[in-house]
């Protein structure tokens, strides 16, 4: 038998039609709206200090559960200030004008001034009235101001004690919460200045100094004193409180009579390895207070994510009762709220087994409820982030955000599911080293140290989330359709009713300008009114499922309305023949083409509203890049209709037909409110013995009339009705289910 070359013709046809079918079937736009949607955000982020080293964590970010948080520098101002003190046996609740006896300054001064990193400085203000300038460790800065307050120049005192002649330097770490140096004397012996945490110096201290700056014994009774009544209330206020001591060890036969008791005599070398003994027995000079305000705006942006569903955890070393003001008053705890806040000791306590193993278990007990830990070790931050990440007590798994500015901090950076890296805290506070350990195990770094930069980060993510499913509704839409009219239409009809050229055109549009028009939208704070997803959630949601399906039923039926019965509309004025067998363009395909083309342009602007949003137009003038694409496509496209020719398989329509389009087209906005549940029409029906949904089946409605609805109450008023001694609430007819 031999082949016709229309016979090969239309095999050509066939399988041109097969291939165009499955390019549109599959969504290869999906990569490139991810990309596009990514590297859209990242640019953006940089604007509002996120700077982005792994892509996937601004998408990971949307879905956060959680923020482990820092104190200093995040939530705080990070600009420290002493404000209170305790020295020589007063409770100076103002530093200034304070009068010391001149060995009690002198101390304060040179154990300031020695005993702190000589990177950190304080600059005096250049105008009258102006801050001073801090540079280096804010703790340290707070301090050397303290020592200006003073009357006194910390840089005299650095210059008689050049750091590369401390005979010894035991530096500050997370473990030791404290800092000590030792510097020679000239009587050939040595003091060892220390400063830390208030409850660490006094515990290690066996004498104080006292009024006049005699030295006294310290004892327990004391220590629980003066933690009761000053370290107590200086860290209810918020105050950092640090403490100050020295210790002196003088050779064999050289002790002062004055105060012998607190020196230590030597006649052999010292064992300045051992730290234990080295910072024992110390002489308490003073305990200050330092304020480091929280900053104004973070109480909001805290409330912001709260009401997001993110529940914030602060994770300090400071004192409890330091942690806790800063908490109160940010926001993280609330009076009523069942929560918890735990010092480091208690949380390991609560967490581990007989043999000292962490249970998930009892982790799972407490983590849920912990909102601060104060006094935190770098592992109990670990444990924390990787307890939350490994529980299964939530519905869709914790997705973890974590805070760190240090080499400590890089375990629980890397193990949260998003690692926020603080650039200015690190290159104050843990030098460079530090700064490149954490920006190594951080995916995000904030360039401002801020909370609100994180929030930011939030909005930023789910906005990536919401792009990449507004891009998925659409295609999806596209694909279902496109594919189902080309099938069906060339086994009824022996040709499809979308031709090769026209479906790349539409796959053009479904990929690659929707990718970009989708996935340029800006975040808005509505973002933040809404829950996480969590990290096992669907990304396609029932809302997204059923208007992938109900747009799709809208459009199929209108173009199989048309495609087999359009020439029965006499006002189309088509004729039988319009849709032949013929390979010539006709009007009947060009309208269906037209039809579809202006329908899935008219549900590109639906899909930016995913959340059954009754106002699919909110916010469209603002992404300025969507409307230049969807000009540029409705543009192009009435090109294509009216002059492509039998290039594009179209020919040139007349008004009337490019009416019907368009109301076809606009038609997707009705149907778009009919799905989203917000379409109220009046009408008048009659229901009997029906049984309505969330009513005890044995429980039925007897014959009850809903009354038509007038316009005005289109707004879903609840109406009431009496029905059988039951109150019918109807909040628009459209939200009713009846079974």
């Amino acid at each position: 038998m031999m082949l016709k070359a229309s016979d090969l013709s239309h095999l050509v046809n066939y399988i041109i039609i097969g291939v165009t079918i499955l390019v549109i079937a599959v969504p290869e736009g999906l990569p490139l709206a991810i990309t596009l949607s990514l590297t859209y955000s990242v640019k953006k982020m940089m604007l509002d200090n996120n700077l982005v080293r792994h892509m996937d964590a601004c998408e990971t970010m949307g879905s956060a559960t959680t923020i482990c948080s820092d104190k200093t520098g995040t939530l705080t101002t990070n600009r420290m200030t002493v404000t209170q003190s305790y020295i020589n046996g007063t409770f100076n609740r103002q530093y200034d004008g304070i009068s010391l006896d001149h060995s009690t300054k002198e101390l304060i001064v040179e154990g300031i001034s020695v005993n702190s990193g000589y990177s950190s400085n304080v600059i005096e203000p250049t105008v009258p009235g102006g801050q001073r300038t801090q540079v280096g460790n804010r703790t340290e800065c707070a301090l050397l101001g303290f020592v200006r307050d003073l009357g006194s120049d910390f840089n005299d005192i650095r210059s008689k004690h050049p750091d590369e002649n401390h005979f010894k330097v035991y530096t500050f770490n997370s473990s030791r919460k404290s800092m000590m140096t030792v510097i020679k004397l000239d009587n050939g012996g040595y003091r060892v200045y220390a400063k830390g945490a208030a409850e660490i110096i006094l515990e290690r201290s066996a004498f104080i100094l006292g009024a006049c700056g005699n030295v006294e014994v310290f004892n327990a009774e004391k220590l629980k004193r003066l933690k009761a009544d000053m370290i107590e209330p200086m860290a209810c206020e918020g105050l950092r409180t640090i403490g100050l001591s020295y210790k002196d060890y003088v050779p064999a036969g050289e002790k002062k009579a004055d105060n012998e008791d607190s020196q230590i005599e030597f006649s052999s070398s010292i064992d300045w390895d051992d730290e234990e003994a080295v910072s024992c027995g110390m002489t308490v000079i003073a305990v200050v207070g330092i304020q480091d305000p929280v900053r104004p705006e973070v109480p909001d942006a805290i409330a912001k994510v709260q009401r997001a569903g993110i529940t914030v955890r602060m994770v300090t070393g400071d004192n409890i009762n330091t942690a806790l003001s800063i908490a109160t008053t940010c926001g993280i705890l609330k009076a009523g709220e069942d929560s918890l806040a735990l010092e480091s000791s208690d949380f390991n306590a609560r967490i581990r087994d007989v043999q000292g193993k962490v249970d998930q278990a009892k982790l799972d007990a407490v983590w849920p409820r912990l909102r601060v830990l104060a006094r935190a070790q770098p592992t109990d931050k670990y444990i924390l982030v990787k307890g939350i990440i490994d529980s299964n007590i939530s519905t869709n798994r914790e997705v973890v955000a974590v805070t760190g500015d240090g080499t400590n901090d890089a375990p629980a950076l890397k193990k949260a599911d998003v690692g926020f890296a603080m650039c200015v805290s690190m290159m104050f506070l843990k030098g460079i080293a530090g700064t490149d350990v954490a920006k190594e195990a951080s995916d995000i770094i904030l360039t401002d140290d801020n909370f609100t930069s994180i929030v930011k980060a939030v909005m930023w993510g789910r906005n990536v989330y919401d792009s990449i499913a507004k891009f998925l509704q659409f295609q999806l839409t596209v694909n279902v359709v496109a594919v189902t009219i080309a099938f069906v239409g060339s086994c009824a009809m022996a040709d499809s009713p979308l031709k090769a050229v026209q479906m790349l055109w539409v796959n053009l549009i479904q990929d690659t300008l929707a990718s970009l028009a989708l996935a340029t939208e800006l975040p808005t704070e509505d973002l933040l009114k809404r829950r996480p997803y969590g990290r096992t959630k669907s990304l396609l949601s029932h809302t997204m499922v059923k208007n992938i399906l109900g747009h799709s039923i809208y459009q199929l039926v209108v173009l199989f309305s048309v495609l087999f019965w359009g020439t029965d509309l006499d006002f189309l004025h088509l004729s039988d023949s319009d849709h032949s067998t013929s390979r010539a363009p006709s009007a009947h395909f060009t309208i269906i083409f037209n039809a579809f083309v202006l329908m899935t342009l008219a549900n590109q602007i639906i899909c930016r509203k995913i959340h059954g949003e009754r106002n699919v137009f909110s916010g469209v003038f603002r992404n300025r890049m969507f409307c230049f694409i969807w000009a540029i496509e409705i543009i192009t496209h009435v090109i294509i209709v009216e002059f492509g020719g039998a290039w594009m398989q179209t020919v040139p329509l007349t008004p009337v037909q490019w009416a019907f389009c368009i109301g076809l087209g606009l038609g997707e906005f009705v149907w778009a409110q009919r799905l989203s549940g917000h379409c109220v029409l009046p009408f008048e029906i009659r229901a009997c013995r029906s049984r309505i949904k969330g009513i005890s089946r044995k429980t039925n409605v007897r014959y009850f009339e809903l009354l038509t609805i007038e316009s005005s109450h289109r707004n879903n008023t609840c109406q009431m009705y009496q029905c059988d001694h039951h109150l019918l609430f109807l909040f628009g007819f459209a939200h009713h289910k009846y079974s």
